[in-house]
């Protein structure tokens, strides 16, 4: 198998990052742990919502991290499939809205 850029054994190297900043890395895992705690949403409702976000800004760390968590947490295939399609729409959504703004400019420029 080809050596890729993204190494997925670099995922367990994560909680390094405090070795260079340990302050900062330090509280983004206070953070980090804490968003992730049983809260208003459970942790399997957030496991699914990190899954879709983790397509939308393409970070294959976190579709790794968070597809097992999600099968550990019990959320199927299809859950996960349907949390990325969720993700994907806002995404094109995101995109086209954007549309908007060139039709106005161009509406602009053709007067």
């Amino acid at each position: 198998m080809a050596k890729t850029y993204y190494d997925p054994s670099d995922l367990r190297k994560f909680g390094d990052i405090t070795e260079w900043s340990e302050e900062l890395g330090t509280k983004f895992f206070d953070y980090y742990n804490k968003v992730f705690e049983e809260g208003v949403l459970s942790a399997r409702e957030k496991s699914l919502i990190a899954l879709a976000v983790s397509h939308v800004v393409k970070c294959p760390y976190c579709i790794d991290a968070y597809s097992k968590d999600g099968l550990q947490r019990g959320i199927t295939k299809e859950e996960m499939m349907e949390a990325v399609h969720v993700g994907a729409a806002i995404e094109s959504g995101a995109t086209l809205v954007h549309a908007v703004q060139m039709m106005n400019k161009v509406n602009k420029l053709e007067m």
